[in-house]
């Protein structure tokens, strides 16, 4: 079996810089519940996962993030696309690094150790010079796996956060000379309602399903 690497990129779960989209309706001390939430809830899939290796791009201080069993790296300088390039240039820098990657974010706490482990293996079957992309409902991208970092280095080109985002990103990796393969489509936390939708995918006893859903009970918001 190839060994592989799984690459979360995250902030620090705090109130006023964490999924500041979910406010309204939510405080921001509820919107960085939500976060912090996702991202325990997407590092245990991480953990679970079959991987060689795994690292945390981490924007801000751990504080109480269970950062158990992942090397993590400072995010650079810079807007999204900028941070995405170095987090994948520094994730796959040196001998241990130089897998087959796949970098998500913390907004698809839904996902499964199984799922990772199937995008993964789609990666690996493709071979070198093909990346794999997979394409949020709202034209935007939960993970994108490459083999090397240097395809990364057309992320900062591409603008993030918009309905096109992901047609972009496409079109960007096959200019660079890639092949292209199709993840899972699957929803990410942006706004209340995706938060609502995503929790009613994670399981009753996962913190995203939880907060969630006792949030939406006090804020009155039906799921």
């Amino acid at each position: 079996m190839t060994p592989t690497q799984l690459l979360v990129i995250t902030k620090a779960p705090v109130p006023g810089r964490s999924k500041t989209r979910l406010s309204p309706p939510c405080t921001p001390e509820q919107a960085a519940a939500i976060a912090a939430a996702a991202v325990g809830d997407t590092l245990d899939a991480v953990r679970a996962a079959p991987v060689a290796r795994r690292v945390v791009a981490l924007d801000g201080a751990p504080g109480e993030l269970d950062l158990t069993g992942c090397v993590v790296v400072p995010q650079a300088d810079g807007d999204l696309g900028v941070r995405l390039a170095a987090a994948f240039a520094d994730a796959m820098r040196g001998p241990d690094g130089a897998l087959p990657t796949l970098l998500i974010g913390m907004d698809t706490p839904q996902v499964s150790p199984e799922l990772l482990a199937d995008c993964l293996d789609r990666l690996v079957r493709a071979g070198p010079g093909t990346a794999v992309l997979g394409v949020a409902p709202d034209g935007g991208w939960w993970a994108l796996g490459l083999h090397a970092p240097e395809p990364a280095q057309v992320l900062p080109g591409v603008p993030m956060s918009r309905e096109d985002t992901a047609v972009r990103t496409r079109a960007a990796l096959e200019e660079a000379g890639l092949t292209v393969l199709d993840l899972p489509v699957l929803t990410d936390i942006d706004h209340f309602p995706d938060a609502l939708a995503v929790a009613e995918r994670c399981a009753p006893g996962t913190r995203t399903h939880r907060v969630v859903t006792g949030l939406a009970a006090t804020l009155g918001t039906a799921s």
